[in-house]
């Protein structure tokens, strides 16, 4: 699977793909990753992509033009389903279900704002726009990166057994995943569950499943329909 990623800030993103799972996945040859300069699609002669906002406010606004030429010269090059996706704090929640159907395209082409944001505009070049949280980054490119190692995973060959795909939390599941142990089996009088060393797989089993709907309970309520507010407190 190709991805290609439209950004002003390459370097951000270079380190992040030359290491672990994604840079194995590369060199087998089941992803390819492709990192563009945003300045190459500009038409001004100092290469800008942004200026000021129409109706005044501060900062600047990337402009449409770039973002389209980009996207219109990079589909040229790829063969097959591809997307294109707007990475911004307005667009709807990414989720894992994305991941799945996005790994089963041929190329996702991802594009990375910055600034005060892209020109709306640009929306309606691409096939869906996307927030990673409810929170507001600088820019697009950790958007880009965190998106990509999502949907890396749910490729086939890319994570070395299916069953530790499987075992993610909010994989084809609606909570987390269990807490996990390794050795030692004590430290600084913290114990491993008893149970987990029992080898009684079924009891095993139980164990795991029960404690990710309490840890979903504690962390993720609003998965479970229940709404928590944790982070009022007067006290």
């Amino acid at each position: 699977m190709r991805f290609d990623i439209l950004t002003i800030f390459s370097e951000i993103l270079s380190g992040f793909f030359s290491a672990g799972i994604l840079a194995q996945a590369q060199a087998k040859g089941l992803i390819d990753v492709r990192l563009h300069d945003l300045r190459e699609f500009s038409c001004d002669p100092h290469r800008m992509v942004d200026d000021r906002p129409y109706g005044g406010g501060p900062g600047m606004v990337m402009q449409v033009g770039p973002f389209v030429r980009g996207i219109e010269a990079i589909r040229r090059e790829v063969n097959g389903r591809t997307r294109v996706i707007l990475l911004s704090s307005q667009g709807r929640l990414f989720r894992q279900a994305d991941a799945v159907r996005w790994a089963m395209l041929d190329g996702l082409l991802l594009l990375c704002g910055r600034y005060e944001g892209v020109d709306e505009r640009v929306t309606s070049f691409v096939d869906e726009e996307i927030s990673i949280g409810n929170y507001v980054l600088t820019g697009g490119e950790t958007a880009a990166a965190v998106v990509i190692e999502a949907v890396a995973r749910m490729i086939p060959g890319v994570v070395g057994k299916l069953e530790s795909v499987e075992k993610d939390s909010f994989f084809n599941k609606d909570h987390l995943g269990p807490p996990q142990y390794t050795r030692p089996p004590v430290f600084r009088g913290l114990s491993v569950p008893d149970v987990l060393l029992s080898g009684d797989h079924a009891k095993i089993e139980a164990f795991r499943n029960r404690k990710a709907w309490e840890k979903t309970a504690c962390n993720r309520p609003d998965l479970l329909g229940l709404d928590i507010d944790r982070g009022n407190s007067n006290g």
